[in-house]
This record gives structure tokens, sequence and C-alpha cells, in this order.
């Protein structure tokens, strides 16, 4: 239980801090954080995360990572589904408590609900297919710094800021694309609530936001394991 209160409490620690600092600090005329604020966020919601909650469950917050450690024999599967369904009660949790927020300021209208998109639904009018490449391989890369950084060779104390830095550098990439997901959780628990808010394309669309970053993490884990696996 210790694991998998820590992905919970870290997967929506995750969510409100990236999707709040979209929610509530992105659009404010000439305050506003951007899409570089955002993704400033993202990371340094998983770089605070990785060393506080990091010692106890790993701090994967994302079934992705979950699904790409397991594939690199880094996770065991029987741990696989709790942890997602703890990620997933944490975002939604998250996505609950920014509606409640959000919905605090007069005129309040939920919007996408920083949810993920393509097509017209994609900040900048980028295609399913474009969508779908771009989640995969920011995933995979995701998952390659991930398992690379904390790996037993690697130098030691610095994974957090490793995968810190590459999440917002992702986020930097691909929030024009698709507003970023690259963590099925994050995606689910913004659909959700952006379907509340009477915007149902987020939930028809969330389908790609599962199978691409799962695509490529679970490939990520199997490239890490077939080549640069430490051989006992």
């Amino acid at each position: 239980m210790k694991n998998f209160t820590a992905e919970f409490m870290g997967t929506f620690w995750l969510v409100f801090g990236g999707c709040g600092s979209a929610l509530l600090a992105a659009g404010i005329p000439e305050l506003g954080i951007g899409y570089a604020g955002v993704a400033l966020a993202f990371g340094l919601t998983v770089l605070t995360l990785a060393y506080g909650l990091g010692h106890i469950s790993g701090a994967h917050f994302n079934p992705a990572v979950t699904l790409g450690l397991w594939a690199a024999g880094r996770h065991k599967g029987g741990q696989v589904l709790p942890y997602i369904i703890a990620q997933l009660l944490g975002a939604t949790v998250a996505a609950a408590v920014l509606y409640f927020i959000a919905s605090g300021k007069p005129g309040f209208e939920a919007g996408g609900f920083a949810s993920n998109g393509y097509g017209e639904h994609s900040p900048h009018g980028y295609s399913m297919g474009a969508a779908l490449v771009i989640e995969a391989v920011l995933t995979f890369g995701f998952l390659i710094v991930i398992i690379g950084s904390t790996d037993e060779r690697a130098p030691k104390g610095f994974a957090g800021i490793a995968i810190g830095l590459a999440l917002t550098l992702i986020h930097l990439i691909s929030i024009p694309v698709t507003n970023t997901s690259v963590n099925p959780a994050r995606s689910t628990s913004q659909a959700i609530f952006a379907a509340v808010g009477g915007q149902g394309w987020a939930l028809s669309q969330l389908w790609a936001f599962w199978v691409a970053p799962i695509v490529g993490a679970v490939l990520a884990g199997a490239v890490y394991n077939l080549f640069w696996k430490k051989n006992d």
C-alpha cells in the first residue's frame, strides 16, 4: 500500500501542477506563463516528486512508464495493474480539484480543460497521424531517459533531474501538436472533466493517448533490455 499511495499522490501532484499551470496560469493576459511555463511546470512536478517519493514507489506516475519499466524487466508484472489504478485515481482526483477551483471564477467555461487532441482539437491543427507519431516517439525517448538514468551504472543522485528536464523538453516540443500527453492517466483525467463541461470529443480521442504512449514505452523497455541491460 505504501507504493500505491505514493503513486496516487505523485500522479495527483503531476496533474495538479502541470495541468493546473495550463488551466490557471497560462492564459492570463500579459502575465501568462505560456507554453514554456507549462512545460517547466510539468518538468518540476516530476523532478520534485522523483526525489520526494522515488525511493518509495519508483516515481512512475504514468501508466506508460510502468509498462515500459515492466518491458525492461525493472517492474514486477503483478504490480502493473495496481500501479495503473493508483495513477488513474490520483490523476482523476487532481482533475476534480482543478475543476472545482477553476469553476470558482465568474464566467467559467471548461472548454477542453487541458485535454489532449488531434485534428481540429490539436492546439495548432496537427493530424491524427502526426499526434500518434510524436506521442510514441517522445514517450520512447522519455523511457530511455528514465531507464538509463536509474540504471545502477548511471551517476548516482541525478536521475530526478534528468527525468524532469526530459519531460520539460517533451512539452516544449509537443504542446503545439497534441497539448502533450505521454501519460495516459493525465489524458484520461482531463478528458473526463472536459466531457463534464460538454466537450465529448476529448473522450472520443482519448484512445490515441493510451495507444501511442504505451507503444513507445514498451518499445523503449524492450530496446533497452535487448541492447543495454547489464549482463550479470
